[in-house]
């Protein structure tokens, strides 16, 4: 396979504070995390988001002038690739004389539209940093190994391998697992233990497991737990299903009343926002609290504070389907 261009490398996990920065690139969560990484350098800033396709004339220059007792903040300007006249107008006028003390950013999920405003920071010398999509298999490999890289616990080839075989192809489920094996584990990190973790493609059964739990389907997500741990599935990937499942709710059900997107802001897989919205039709904050909390429990009764890791599975999987109902 030809080596990529280097204007096709990812530039995001070198996104930095300036005056007007430009996220570019479809990969939602890439967007995220250089966003993150600007916000973060930054921590004391107010941050004031403004969405580019349902912009008014007048909202940026705004957002950008803080008043005389306000501290120099932070514009988030999403969907900037279905931008309307009126932010292509005024953004154009602001990027060629911005505030030297606030910071826009401005994110591009690709396409023609507002060429002539790209073309203008490209020009410019507004700093770029791209969101190229990951969808090869080398590139997730890529990604992966990168997580662990800039975490400074880098892995080997075998490691990254089984963890892609054993996640898929979603880089937000990627980035979630690489996360959640440098907290759990200590030392360096093998083969055997990503296998321990999230078995492997053949273990969908877990998120099989998470989908019936979530549906209020005790029957059917009792059963097929019983069968998963009765062929030898580790306790531990079964409730990291569930756990995965339930932050994705949460998240969707909090960009709800914050009035996020969850794909744009949150960096969420489109399908899984969709099937979050539908999903949330059984739950309340009430109930959806509970049921972390049950899977909490769950957790560290597995990994040490119980005798019986698969009964603390069971009554945390009964528990989230009984809410659910």
């Amino acid at each position: 396979m030809p080596p990529r261009t280097r204007a096709a490398e990812p530039t995001w996990f070198r996104a930095k504070p300036a005056p007007v920065v430009l996220v570019s690139g479809p990969e939602g969560v890439l967007g995220q995390r250089a966003i993150e990484r600007i916000t973060q350098a930054r921590p004391d800033a107010a941050i004031t988001r403004l969405d580019a396709g349902a912009y008014t004339r007048g909202a940026l220059l705004a957002a950008a002038s803080p008043s005389l007792f306000d501290e120099a903040g932070i514009v988030i300007v999403a969907g900037a690739e279905a931008m309307n006249d009126e932010f292509l107008s005024d953004a154009l006028s602001y990027v060629t004389s911005p505030d030297p003390d606030v910071v826009v950013v401005i994110r591009h999920g690709g396409g023609v539209r507002g060429k002539k405003l790209l073309d203008t920071m490209r020009k410019g010398g507004v700093p770029e940093y791209t969101c190229p999509a990951i969808k090869k298999d080398s590139e997730l490999a890529d990604f992966v190994a990168g997580e662990f890289e800039r975490a400074k616990r880098p892995v080997g080839a075998q490691v990254v391998r089984a963890l892609v075989d054993a996640v898929g192809g979603d880089i937000a489920e990627l980035a979630a697992a690489a996360q959640q094996l440098m907290r759990d584990v200590e030392g360096s990190i093998s083969p055997e233990t990503v296998t321990r973790y999230y078995g492997s493609r053949v273990n969908a059964t877990a998120f099989e497991v998470a989908d019936a739990a979530v549906a209020g389907d005790v029957a059917k997500a009792l059963t097929l737990l019983r069968h998963a741990l009765a062929t030898g599935t580790d306790p531990v990937p079964l409730n990291a299903a569930l756990a995965a499942k339930l932050r994705v709710l949460a998240k969707v059900g909090a960009a709800r009343g914050r009035r996020l997107d969850p794909t744009k802001d949150l960096g969420i897989a489109p399908w899984q926002a969709d099937r979050a919205r539908r999903e949330l039709r059984k739950w309340t904050a009430d109930t959806l609290a509970e049921a972390i909390e049950a899977v909490a429990q769950a957790d560290a009764e597995i990994k040490g504070a119980a005798r019986a890791p698969e009964f603390s599975l069971e009554r945390a999987v009964r528990v989230v389907a009984q809410l659910a109902q």
